[in-house]
């Protein structure tokens, strides 16, 4: 029995690990064989798209983990609930289940998630008498925030201390500064019935929020990172990023990195998850065998060995407890305990959301270069709203009278050859 799966082309060593995995899943199975595609990253939901008109999609597909609402109103996906055994789905981190879940039903789950925070470097932070934060609940407040990188600022050459990664593109911006609008008391979405942005996105709360970065960027701390080396090379002293750096920082700065949470805006520190996982197509004609092989790549070992090619954290518990880089002690054990803790935002569980990222990066672009915030965020707000009200608030399909061709934008998130982000 042959089981088609399809994978996103990632970096190298991630693309080689799931080679590896399906070829161990298909040498301790007598009956079953995986087949597996990849897929180039840049075009993936395209295709992704275009398979599934021409009903072709396979019977494993992986993809963004934010995007599995608009697949599940496509209809592209099914809930695997009843399939995954209740030991696996104990293993799981929170927002696993968190992300894959949409109107109560299970419709993914990933082998990794991610972490985001700030990294910087203690011997800078230490000479400029700034206080290092622990963790999540000591996170500098935005006063406290905004006094380091002034005092930063004043003993750097160009005053540019802070990299925020401008030379990312795409999923990038609403992944790492839609926690700042959070701790502010905003959010991308009011998420009590997903029918509005308004007052959310464009409420007192978010526009303090992006106000505070725009003054970042117009007080001149920001370095433009056009190389993606404002830290590897010492320009900065703090670099606003994600796990998948750690290795490259790790080795420029030694015991001299440090890994701090996101600053609290008012309501704690809060924190973005959730990247690529698996799930299981209407086109596949034998849903356990499926499942056989997703819950094979959630085995301890084969946890670990897709997390140590990308860095990222581990899926399951027991993975996270092995990990050198995450368990207890370990370097990276912030992003880790936020995910346990439960101390992390999923982006909005819609399938407007392709519409929300696309106009908060819209929106993002302008205020960086200089838009009035409140202005930048009303536009986002009225493209939401709008692509909400077009598809009569995203009912399920079935109901929906005139349904528009759903929306999908593209991720463009691999690391190499561009620089952009990989989660």
């Amino acid at each position: 029995m042959c089981c088609r799966s399809g994978a996103h082309a990632g970096q190298e060593a991630e693309r080689q690990t799931i080679q590896e995995q399906v070829e161990r899943f298909n040498a301790s199975q007598k009956q079953i064989t995986v087949q597996l595609t990849f897929i180039p990253e840049g075009s993936y939901n395209a295709q992704v798209q275009a398979a599934s008109l021409s009903r072709d999609l396979p019977d494993v597909l992986e993809f963004d983990g934010p995007f599995v609402y608009n697949y599940v109103w496509q209809q592209n996906l099914i809930p695997i609930d009843t399939l995954i055994s209740e030991q696996v789905r104990q293993e799981l981190l929170p927002s696993i289940i968190q992300q894959g879940t949409y109107k109560g039903r299970l419709y993914s789950i990933g082998t990794f998630d991610s972490g985001l925070g700030l990294f910087g470097r203690r011997s800078q932070l230490k000479a400029a008498g700034v206080r290092i934060p622990t963790g999540n609940e000591d996170a500098w407040t935005a006063a406290e925030f905004n006094q380091a990188l002034g005092v930063l600022a004043k003993k750097d050459p160009d005053g540019q201390v802070l990299d925020l990664k401008l030379n990312l593109q795409g999923e990038w911006f609403t992944y790492a500064f839609s926690p700042l609008i959070q701790s502010a008391g905003g959010d991308l979405i009011n998420r009590r019935d997903y029918q509005t942005a308004s007052g959310a996105l464009n409420g007192p709360a978010a526009v303090g929020a992006m106000k505070q970065v725009q003054n970042w960027m117009q007080q001149g701390y920001v370095d433009p990172n056009i190389d993606d080396a404002a830290f590897t090379e010492g320009r900065v002293a703090i670099a606003w990023g994600g796990h998948w750096l750690y290795k490259d920082y790790a080795k420029a700065a030694g015991n001299d990195l440090v890994v701090l949470p996101l600053p609290n805006f008012g309501t704690g520190s809060k924190t973005a998850q959730g990247s690529w996982n698996w799930g299981i197509t209407k086109n596949c004609e034998n849903p356990k065998v499926a499942m056989r092989f997703l819950e094979f790549l959630l085995q301890p070992e084969e946890v670990l060995a897709i997390a140590n090619a990308n860095s990222a954290v581990p899926a399951t518990k027991t993975a996270i407890a092995q990990s050198q880089l995450y368990a207890a002690g370990g370097p990276l054990r912030l992003f880790s305990s936020q995910l346990l803790a439960g101390q992390t935002v999923p982006r909005p569980q819609t399938p407007a959301y392709p519409v929300i990222t696309s106009a908060f990066q819209d929106a993002f672009a302008a205020i960086r270069n200089g838009l009035d915030v409140k202005t930048a965020l009303d536009k986002a707000v009225t493209t939401i709203n709008v692509d909400i009200q077009d598809n009569q608030g995203y009912p399920d399909v079935g109901s929906l009278t005139n349904p528009t061709e759903p929306f999908a934008t593209e991720r463009t998130d691999d690391p190499s050859p561009t620089p952009q982000v990989k989660r």
